[in-house]
């Protein structure tokens, strides 16, 4: 019998956990449950008797992998997986999945929720302006940002796009300006909202010299990872700009620096928020279910990432 381990520090919802179970079950699978371990070691232990592993945003080290002598596939219940050493996984010969789409409408929804909350100047009391006419410029058209452009367009907003793994054929189709240039994007745009993975290319890569180029009253929402800002940069720009505003679903390395220098120019959510809703923590955790029965059953590698 195969022995599924499911190690989330933040565990899934108990209604999340349940289903999964009865899928396991009904494959003949047997679940292992490790939820809110505090250290390390305990995962290293848990770990040693797994076929299969399912994660959240919990880190899978060199260390972790190679203590799993029995370990075939992990899979991240979310899109994001920089959590997971994808060359330590290969060389152990560990297939290594996400999740793509299944949480997508709940940080799309999020990243509205927090464009609201600074429209209206996190409701102080003073008046706000509304987002209807502005325009909204989505970086990455991917799962998340179409589900953005999809709300988006219920607040009668400007929708327009920025992805060069993209064709323009399918962002049009959605009705979307598609800017072939990043710059041109964040001339045009008012709001811009992130959605891009951390990788060698795109650390840091929200800088100083492309934040300068949005319009006046600037709002960028970040709920992709923290590092694909360059903190020192936009601190410059937010201390030269005061119409300019910082949303993030992830709080920054210098969080103290912004909080004492911006007061309600920026809101940082106390935990990453974007996939914490009921119904996105169940369709993750049963999509990372299904891939594994597939992948030992039918040996599907569809959203294989190593």
């Amino acid at each position: 019998m195969k022995k599924v381990l499911i190690a989330t520090v933040k565990p899934f919802a108990p209604a999340a956990i349940s289903q999964m179970k009865n899928l396991l079950e009904q494959a003949g699978y047997e679940m292992l449950l490790l939820e809110k371990y505090e250290q390390p070691e305990m995962l290293l232990e848990a770990v040693k008797d797994a076929d299969a592993l399912i994660v959240r945003s919990d880190q899978i080290t060199k260390t972790i992998l190679d203590q799993a002598p029995n370990l075939k596939i992990v899979v991240r219940a979310g899109a994001g997986y920089d959590n997971i050493d994808l060359d330590a996984a290969t060389k152990n010969e560990v297939v290594v999945m996400n999740t793509p789409g299944q949480n997508a409408n709940a940080v799309a929804e999020l990243v509205l929720g927090m464009m609201v909350l600074m429209a209206r100047n996190q409701y102080n009391g003073k008046p706000g302006t509304e987002l209807k006419g502005k325009t909204l410029g989505i970086h990455a058209y991917g799962n998340v940002g179409k589900n953005v452009a999809r709300i988006a367009k219920g607040f009668d907003m400007n929708v327009v796009a920025y992805d060069p793994y993209v064709s323009s054929e399918i962002v049009e189709r959605d009705n979307i300006k598609d800017y072939e240039n990043i710059e041109d994007m964040y001339r045009n745009a008012q709001y811009i909202s992130l959605h891009i993975p951390a990788t060698p290319q795109t650390i840091k890569s929200i800088n100083y010299d492309l934040l300068k180029k949005m319009p006046e009253n600037a709002v960028l929402i970040n709920t992709a990872r923290k590092e694909i800002i360059d903190e020192d940069g936009l601190i410059q720009l937010m201390t030269e700009r005061p119409d300019f505003k910082y949303i993030s679903d992830i709080q920054p390395d210098k969080k103290e620096i912004f909080e004492s220098q911006f007061g309600n120019r920026i809101f940082f959510t106390p935990k990453k928020m974007g996939a914490q809703t009921a119904e996105a923590n169940i369709n993750a955790g049963v999509a990372a279910v299904k891939q594994i029965v597939n992948f030992f059953e039918n040996n599907d590698t569809t959203y294989k990432l190593n």
